[in-house]
């Protein structure tokens, strides 16, 4: 059977699940647990905990693949509907050595795809997945039977999140889980916490009827804006499709990209941990990264991509990372991996130790002009090569360049602007920051110039 190797991404799986063009059928996902099965048991790992997000596809993709995984010998536990930040927790603790969660994260319904991690919540990404997918093609399966038991970990996952955080005032909080599988589980863990929650769309549904499950855009942001000024909330808080990423709005409805999130974490470590290493992607703000400096801190700039930041953080010894697209990386007194429910306490708590609003927070921090993260679409079978062109291009014309994860473009101290391929779908992704609106579009117009003589490029009405 041939399987579309454009779904095995540099740090997940993930493919089209949905309509008569799938890439990632049952009959897929069967062989993708032979392969991963065999992979990780060769590995060493024998110990697999498998769960699954609300799309309509999961429970027939997650049985496919626990079949196949256990036919080569693997044994799996099956937790049911799990956030991707409590597969990774059960590899941790649990006794179980290897992970994974089917999910497409905040793709759209259509897709689905798989988290792979090994021992300790380690990402199995890029090359590694070469391998499995070359597994597949050769038929290279191990032959077994493996052991399948069924678990509930949310229970200690949720103690261990509570014994993070001390949460010392009341506050009233909006979430949204989006009808995403967060939904499943927001109301217990904050009311546990003393929270006063006010709880939209937890119902897990993967149709998402209400709105995309993807808190890094404000458009999807409207309707916890909405309640939190209709019920004069302290804060609102978003998950995206698998609960692993966050996004946040203040008393007043105001929108924050990740990266000033990040600013108010690492504040809050640095006080307690001087000189703490903090992991960044590459297309966070500057801002980010001189305050950190200012206050003592190591700004690690690293390439996107969940696996990569986790990665760098356990080579650097981080304590902390974090990533324009709301993935927030915990080290200290944690296991190193994104987790938006910790995330949330974090924020709650330094806010419950504030005599200041949420907006106030961000008092001292320096404005700049800035684009969200752009999507600019790009057939999968070309954005690496357009990126790499255009890299080259303004290596050629010696710009200052740094060429980790597509490129990112210096002009001054204060203005930049980014390209990289999306790895999980067909786009290419840019940034642009700078300290006028001037030079704002002046960086954009010419990443535009550069991007134009792409006929694969749609740039009207995006850049």
């Amino acid at each position: 059977m041939m399987v579309d190797q454009n779904i095995f991404r540099a740090y997940d799986i993930r493919g089209i699940a949905m309509e008569a063009a799938a890439t990632l059928t049952p009959d897929v996902a069967e062989l993708i647990g032979k392969a991963a099965g065999t992979y990780l048991l060769r590995k060493g790992f024998n110990q697999m905990v498998v769960g699954r997000d609300g799309r309509v596809t999961s429970p027939e993709l997650q049985k496919r693949f626990i079949g196949g995984a256990l036919s080569v010998g693997m044994n799996v536990t099956n937790i049911g509907l799990a956030v991707s930040p409590m597969l990774y927790f059960a590899t941790c603790v649990e006794g179980y050595d290897c992970g994974v969660n089917i999910t497409a994260s905040h793709n759209p319904k259509e897709y689905n795809g798989f988290k792979i991690v090994g021992d300790g919540a380690k990402s199995i990404c890029g090359d590694e997945l070469q391998v499995i997918y070359k597994m597949i093609a050769d038929e290279d399966f191990a032959e077994g039977n493996g052991i399948y038991t069924e678990q509930d970990v949310w229970p200690e996952y949720k103690a261990k999140l509570l014994s993070q955080v001390k949460i010392e005032r009341p506050l009233k909080v909006v979430f949204d889980a989006a009808n995403g599988v967060a939904g499943a589980f927001i109301k217990d863990l904050f009311d546990s916490a003393g929270v006063e929650g006010t709880y939209l769309f937890t119902e897990v549904d993967g149709d998402f009827p209400n709105h995309e499950a993807n808190p890094e855009i404000v458009e999807n942001m409207q309707d916890i804006i909405a309640k939190v000024a209709e019920i004069g909330a302290d804060l609102g808080v978003g998950y995206d499709g698998d609960g692993d990423r966050i996004g946040i709005v203040d008393e007043n409805g105001k929108f924050y990209s990740a990266d000033l999130l990040l600013l108010l974490l690492s504040r809050d470590l640095l006080k307690r941990q001087p000189g703490a290493k903090i992991v960044f992607d590459t297309k966070c703000s500057r801002v980010l990264e001189n305050d950190i400096k200012a206050r003592g801190g190591v700004p690690l700039r690293s390439a996107t991509g969940h696996s990569f930041i986790e990665a760098r953080m356990h080579q650097e010894g981080a304590l902390l990372g974090g990533e324009i697209s709301g993935h927030m990386f915990f080290g200290e007194n944690y296991y190193g991996f994104d987790d938006s429910f910790l995330a949330t306490l974090k924020f709650l708590e330094i806010l419950s130790n504030a005599d200041v609003p949420f907006s106030g927070l961000f008092a001292d921090v320096p404005q700049v002009f800035n684009t969200p993260e752009i999507k600019l679409p790009c057939p999968d079978d070309r954005k690496f090569e357009i990126v790499k062109e255009v890299t080259q291009w303004f290596l050629d014309n010696d710009y200052d360049c740094l060429t980790m994860d597509g490129v990112f473009v210096s002009l001054d101290d204060s203005t930049w602007g980014a390209v990289r391929c999306s790895n999980t779908s067909p786009n290419l992704t840019l940034r642009f920051e700078a300290d006028t609106e001037e030079k704002l579009q002046g960086v954009r117009d010419l990443f535009r110039g550069v991007l134009a003589k792409y006929p694969e490029l749609s740039i009207n009405g995006v850049l």
